[in-house]
């Protein structure tokens, strides 16, 4: 079947979304830090198709600097009449020999593998495949109709829908994948004749069925099918997705102290036995290794954290690498281009910007480090920080091996300190720390005889 045919998936994503109560266009709002529509479009880009086409509307101009996708072509609905008239404004686009797969941007569960049993049913003798599924509830769902031996005759929207065909359980989610020619032919056969004076998409189904046509695949999860059309359902297929992770992480050797209260809004890839706290948020794409600990109310992005590392509790890092052994936090913050060699240590307090901690290095607490080579086996301490801008421009700060820095220093960079030196606490250092030897700057110290706190004034 792929062989024979061009896989051309068409997003519907033209809706305004009225129930969000956003001036964000509905299909841009996040599951999982990302845009709704964007998870579709993953999923589609799974089917080993050339392009994509999305029919936007409300918010054009947002949706499309939202999806940068190379391969997605882009058709304007001006005026919502309906799924039908959606696909309608692609039908130039649409090839006779074209497998055309109908997807929606507020359908952001949708899996690649469920798209693809929509393809790979459509045989020589079908025209149509339906996805449908089964709810204990259908209200608010277009009914499936089969006749007496199941074969599918139609699809009837809840408000055209008798009593009868009401209590029918079988309900049409919307996606479906059509043959191009057969598609165009029912396209142009769509009247408004109904309760909603628009054009429906479903259809279509009864005119495949009065050819013998049509086909439907039922899909099992209903979470997957799940549409988003207010915040209430959103936040509830962000925990569904979240507890998908949740799961996976597991399987994938993670400990979690509750799956309930995990975020992954990216690709988050742990090695075995790894430890996570409750309320830990990883973002973009994130590595633990073996053995590592996230401690609560971590929040992790674009990172790689090798095996053995400690991150303790409200520890933020942030485009950093941090290696074998190493501890951060509690409450410290790498900032992007940090490095942490194996064994470093990152304490309470602590920013650590475009700098690289040597082996065995210690920044313990309330410092600053920024634009900094530290050396192996350094201890900086409380209150130290590297004058790294000078208003202008950011300068670098080079400390050597086993060097030795007393609390409440500052590096005022361009400045070196050489290997083994020792800065004593209280310090300005704006020169050259020679190896081996104690700098440090003074100021005498001195009373004032006859000085008077000031009061004040009534």
């Amino acid at each position: 079947m792929e062989g024979a045919m061009r896989i051309l998936p068409i997003i519907l994503a033209a809706g305004q979304g009225t129930r969000m109560r956003s001036s964000l266009p509905k299909v841009l709002h996040p599951i999982a830090g990302k845009p709704m529509l964007e998870h579709v479009v993953e999923a589609c880009c799974q089917l080993n198709n050339e392009k994509i086409v999305i029919i936007y509307g409300h918010g054009g101009e947002q949706v499309q600097e939202a999806i940068t996708y190379p391969i997605v072509d882009w058709v304007l609905q001006k005026e919502q009449k309906g799924t039908g008239h959606a696909v309608v404004q692609a039908f130039d686009m649409i090839k006779d020999d074209d497998c055309v797969v109908i997807a929606y941007g507020d359908v952001p569960l949708i899996k690649a593998h469920t798209l693809q049993q929509l393809v790979t049913a459509l045989d020589e003798a079908t025209d149509l495949v339906v996805l449908t599924t089964i709810l204990a509830n259908p209200t608010n769902y277009g009914r499936i109709l089969r006749d007496v031996n199941g074969k599918v005759l139609g699809n009837v929207e809840e408000k055209d829908a008798d009593d009868q065909q009401c209590l029918i359980n079988e309900v049409n989610t919307g996606f479906m994948a059509a043959r191009g020619k057969a598609l165009k032919s029912w396209l142009q056969q769509l009247d408004p004749n109904n309760a909603q004076n628009e054009y429906y998409l479903t259809d279509c189904i009864a005119m495949a069925a009065s050819t013998g046509s049509v086909n439907a695949v039922v899909c099992t999860d209903i979470n997957e099918v799940q549409g988003v059309n207010d915040r209430i359902q959103q936040a509830q297929l962000e925990r569904v997705y979240q507890q998908e992770q949740a799961f996976n992480l597991m399987r994938s050797g993670a400990s979690l102290a509750d799956p309930s209260r995990i975020d992954v809004r990216g690709e988050l890839t742990v090695g075995q036995d790894v430890k996570i706290d409750v309320n830990a948020v990883f973002t973009g794409k994130v590595t633990l290794g073996d053995r590592v600990s996230i401690a609560a109310g971590c929040v992790i992005s674009d990172s790689d954290i090798a095996d053995d590392a400690i991150i303790k509790p409200h520890s933020v890092i942030e485009s950093a690498v941090v290696g074998k052994h190493c501890q951060v936090g509690p409450f410290a913050r790498l900032r992007p281009e940090a490095v942490l060699c194996d064994y470093a240590k990152v304490g309470n307090y602590v920013e650590v910007k475009k700098s690289t901690i040597g082996l065995h290095s210690k920044v313990s607490h309330l410092s600053y480090i920024g634009d900094t080579v530290m050396g192996d086996h350094v201890n900086i301490g409380a209150g130290t920080i590297t004058c790294n801008y000078d208003g202008k421009n950011k300068h670098q700060t080079v400390i050597g091996d086993d060097v030795f820095v007393g609390s409440s220093t500052q590096l005022v960079a361009p400045v070196v300190v050489k290997k083994g030196a020792t800065i004593g606490a209280g310090s300005t250092i704006r020169k050259e720390a020679p190896a081996d030897k104690l700098t440090l700057t003074r100021n005498k110290q001195i009373t004032i005889n006859g000085w008077e706190r000031p009061i004040k004034k009534s």
